[in-house]
């Protein structure tokens, strides 16, 4: 069984500031890049990256290395993805929970002599990853995750108290996302009468139970929830009253 890790006073006082610091406005996308710097120091690494990852359209909708790297593995990551373990495990098994490193399913030899790492990530002798759900329910769908990845070369291995300091700040790290998202794209404005719809429609209330409550027509109700849709970029009864209370929620 393996025993507690103690933390060292700098460990805490990173992972108090990575918690606790207001950052100001964050960029177009990911995390404010000063987090990640943070995160440098916590787990030592040659660089890391924060992405948006889509495994269903094969591509990343965004991302952010520390230092400034391009750590695209290019072409051929797509085709070796399924078949490599420690890129698609969340995928494959649907846990973004558990924070993973190749150790955990090669040896050295066995990473040394696959096809990701000698078509795409040759640096690469470690990695640990943390998976994170892809942003607010509105905008999450099929294959979508957020990914942390810190990447070494040759040297020693991802450390137990790297793993488990990240297990710690993995809730702390995905609210920072939805923080950050929510900020990029405050709610639209809604009149009474459609927040008013809402909070029954979050009620779990029909269109005929909510025609009757308000004194209005069906046909009223819909055309409402329609707007509502188009106003939020949503396409269901449910991803509209979580965008719509997404401070409430979060």
């Amino acid at each position: 069984m393996k025993g507690p890790v103690t933390a060292s006073g700098r460990d805490l006082h990173t992972l108090a500031g990575i918690v606790s610091d207001d950052r100001g406005e964050p960029p177009a996308e990911g995390l404010v890049p000063s987090l990640l710097s943070n995160l440098l120091g916590l787990i030592r690494c040659d660089y890391l990256v924060f992405e948006g990852h889509d495994s269903s359209q094969q591509l990343d909708w965004f991302g952010q290395a520390v230092p400034d790297v391009d750590p695209d593995g290019g072409a051929p990551f797509w085709e070796h993805y399924w078949d490599d373990l420690p890129c698609s495990y969340a995928d494959l098994t649907g846990d973004v929970r558990r924070v993973t490193t190749i150790s955990d399913f090669y040896s050295a030899r066995q990473w040394h002599s696959s096809a990701m790492y000698c078509d795409c990530f040759p640096e690469v002798d470690h990695s640990i990853m943390v998976c994170l759900p892809a942003g607010p329910r509105w905008t999450a769908g099929p294959g979508r995750t957020l990914r942390l990845i810190f990447l070494r070369g040759p040297g020693p291995d991802f450390s137990e108290r790297d793993r488990d300091l990240l297990t710690v700040l993995r809730p702390h790290l995905h609210q920072a996302y939805l923080d950050a998202e929510r900020r990029r794209h405050p709610t639209p404005r809604l009149t009474a009468r459609q927040r008013e719809l809402l909070h029954l429609v979050a009620a779990g209330h029909t269109n005929a139970q909510i025609a009757r409550r308000l004194g209005i027509s069906e046909g009223t109700v819909r055309t409402h929830l329609e707007n509502i849709y188009r106003l939020l970029q949503v396409s269901s009864r449910t991803a509209a009253v979580t965008r719509a209370f997404a401070d409430r929620t979060g």
